[in-house]
């Protein structure tokens, strides 16, 4: 029997009526959608009652929150836990590394700036995802996606470069997430090689690299962001311990902050940003997540998910990076604060185990991201379900290989992570937000006077100035290391 509905029939309502007369069976394959690159794949029906007319579906505004449909969608501690380890990587052990470039007072302003504006900027990507969801009838859209329709159905002289953009796009994810697991894989290599060679033997860190390669390849077979939940919880526990056990040591003995210099130098100071951008960039892994939520709607907002996490990321930066440089001073400059404990303490070498084995269980994670940026291309090459099934696992294979072999020609570790910031995660997470808000929001949604127009060029500005400088610094700390000693 048919209801009748009328215009004024909130659209909750329809969604949930739509929902309620779906045909009941096994449900759809489970989706990422905000991590593939085939839109047409996730294009959401209308509401599907029977007595809603075209006009009135037409009255209504798109809400992909409600037409989302995953087969094992994450709650929201989850999604908390994979966003903290999102961003609490190697960057953090590196932050007495950048307040050395920045100087006290500067880096610790400097570095709650940097977290206030990149969670901003994670807040316009999200909002022109939906924006651009409803105009487009998708239930999600990921960071490659949103620019591409942000250019297509925006301003038309932007219209003919949406695909360009949306490569550049990828290009961006694809080196900024694989330097990441570059990162990632020296890391723990080093750290099990320091450790092993002070209490048993001496053996070079590139077997070490090698003993890895197998164990990483099998972990990135997973392919759910739900079956990586409990390995990203224990790795938030050894995070966690081992960062309380930094504190331990870096809290006894502090000196007068007369000590250290409150501001470094203008030269050194785009190394600061270069350190500090690598440390927040989580914005690849900012829409999966949204995307992957069984309450989305708890995402954003004041008190949200996000807002949450970030302040925990920025609250923990600014702490290792304050006491660890106020506690070793200029010697902070190896790139990990754990290698300024004593070597010959129990307890400090532990803490270097505990940060081997969280970054190790965290590179799933970073890995999730450009694979699904490389994936579609190669799946469309594939016919049968064995070949897609075999190619899947091959795909994750080959790539972990090449971040392995970078890995194992990465000269300098601090250098590195900081032309990774300034490079990439400067780019993704300060210069295509605004620039994809803008033109998503034009003309009519950037607030009254154009208030967030310039708001948006402002941070334009800083993130163009900080990609070029930061970039230009970092290559010289690269190709001269001794003259930043």
């Amino acid at each position: 029997m048919e209801k009748n509905v009328d215009e004024n029939t909130p659209l909750t309502l329809l969604a949930q009526s739509g929902a309620n007369n779906k045909p009941k069976g096994k449900m759809k394959e489970e989706k990422q959608p905000l991590l593939d690159s085939d839109l047409s794949e996730y294009e959401s029906p209308h509401p599907t009652h029977s007595a809603v007319s075209m006009e009135n579906v037409a009255s209504f505004k798109f809400d992909p929150v409600l037409n989302r449909d995953i087969d094992h969608p994450t709650s929201n501690i989850d999604t908390m836990i994979h966003l903290l380890k999102g961003n609490i990587g190697t960057g953090i052990l590196a932050m007495p590394d950048a307040f050395k470039n920045a100087g006290l007072a500067v880096g610790m302003v400097g570095t709650l700036l940097m977290g206030f504006i990149c969670t901003h900027c994670m807040h316009m990507l999200v909002n022109c995802a939906h924006e651009l969801c409803r105009r487009t009838n998708r239930s999600a859209m990921g960071f490659s996606e949103v620019a591409e329709m942000a250019m297509q159905l925006g301003p038309a002289p932007f219209q003919k470069f949406s695909k360009s953009v949306r490569k550049l796009v990828d290009i961006f994810l694809c080196c900024t997430q694989l330097g990441f697991c570059c990162v990632y894989f020296v890391f723990v290599a080093a750290n099990l090689h320091d450790i092993i060679k002070h209490y048993f033997i001496d053996i070079h860190v590139i077997w070490y690299l090698v003993m890895l390669l197998f164990p990483m390849i099998l972990l990135n077979w997973v392919k759910e962001l739900k079956y990586l939940t409990p390995a990203s919880l224990f790795a938030s526990i050894l995070t966690c311990s081992g960062l309380v056990i930094t504190f331990f040591y870096m809290l006894q003995g502090l000196p007068n902050t007369s000590s250290v210099k409150a501001f470094s130098s203008w030269g050194q100071l785009p190394l600061f940003f270069g350190t500090a951008i690598y440390a927040f960039e989580g914005i690849g892994v900012v829409l999966p997540l949204e995307n992957n939520m069984k309450t989305p709607q708890d995402f954003g907002g004041w008190n949200g998910v996000l807002n949450t996490g970030m302040v925990i990321v920025a609250s923990l930066y600014t702490a290792v990076g304050f006491f660890g440089y106020l506690k070793y001073g200029d010697a902070a400059k190896l790139g990990s604060v754990t290698l300024l404990l004593p070597p010959d303490d129990i307890l400090a070498q532990s803490v270097r185990l505990m940060m081997a084995i969280a970054i190790f269980l965290s590179y799933s994670l970073q890995f999730y991201v450009p694979f699904n940026v490389v994936w579609p291309s190669v799946k469309k090459h594939l016919q049968t379900d064995k070949s897609i099934q075999i190619g899947e696992y091959a795909t994750r294979s080959i790539l972990v290989v090449i971040t392995f072999a970078l890995a194992a020609a990465v000269p300098n570790l601090g250098a590195v992570i900081s032309l990774v910031g300034a490079f990439s995660s400067s780019a993704l997470a300060l210069i295509f937000p605004p620039i994809l808000h803008i033109i998503t929001f034009w003309p009519n949604k950037l607030g009254k006077y154009y208030w967030q127009l310039y708001k948006d060029l402002l941070i334009l500005l800083f993130g163009i100035i900080g990609f070029l400088l930061g970039s230009y610094v970092s290559i010289l700390n690269i190709l001269n290391p001794e003259e930043n000693e």
